[in-house]
């Protein structure tokens, strides 16, 4: 019977765009369920807290100057200003959570992306999710009960701009269908694990698979 060999990995950063309506965050949340290697990253923002929202828990809720603070000392990895609300990832617990193998999940728009890979390109593994039609993403953004007229009409406008980016992105996903999506991102994430350059034990592995000598061998 064979051991289960574990080969030390650097974790990688799943960053997750798309307009918003589009299933971003409830996808979001289900790969986080059906993952047990992936932490959602826990941004900070200025928005206005939520009925429901946990500070600490879905977001870290600050004042404007407390955020400009946070920049101004280095310790965000990316921010954004979305909606008249600034958004930004805080540098350590990320930091720290890759370097001990585990990966991190980012619910964030093609700013934070684009800030992301042009400091950690190797770390990045990126989706941009996609409606069926405008017709489909109008209809989410109405029958999910957030947001007023106006707002939903700002989101409708600000869409097109987000998908111009699509471009930049490792992988599309049209998202027609919650179940077929969240296998899709899955796949994704288990093929991106098993990169050589991530996984940072492959060189003592090898190593010890080529040179390690028998001392006896048996023929069954």
């Amino acid at each position: 019977m064979y051991s289960v060999i574990t080969i030390k990995r650097r974790g990688l950063m799943f960053i997750i765009s798309a307009p918003s309506g589009t299933g971003k965050t409830t996808l979001a949340k289900k790969v986080i369920e059906n993952d047990q290697y992936i932490d959602l990253s826990t941004s900070c923002t200025t928005r206005q807290i939520r009925p429901g929202e946990v500070d600490g828990v879905h977001y870290y809720f600050k004042t404007e100057d407390q955020f400009k603070e946070l920049v101004k000392k280095g310790y965000l990895l990316e921010y954004a200003n979305i909606f008249g609300a600034y958004y930004g990832t805080l540098k350590e617990q990320v930091l720290d959570k890759l370097n001990r193998g585990k990966d991190v999940l980012f619910d964030i728009d093609w700013q934070g992306h684009r800030q992301l890979t042009s400091i950690a390109r190797p770390d990045v593994t990126s989706v941009f999710l996609l409606p069926p039609s405008k017709e489909e993403l109008f209809h989410r953004l109405t029958i999910r009960n957030q947001d007023n007229e106006q707002v939903i009409a700002e989101r409708m406008a600000r869409s097109d701009e987000e998908i111009s980016h699509w471009y930049e992105y490792d992988y599309i996903i049209i998202n027609r269908n919650i179940k077929q999506s969240l296998e899709k991102l899955l796949s994704i994430l288990r093929a991106e694990r098993l990169k050589k350059e991530r996984r940072i034990g492959l060189d003592d592995f090898i190593n010890n698979l080529v040179y390690k000598k028998l001392t006896k061998t048996k023929i069954v």
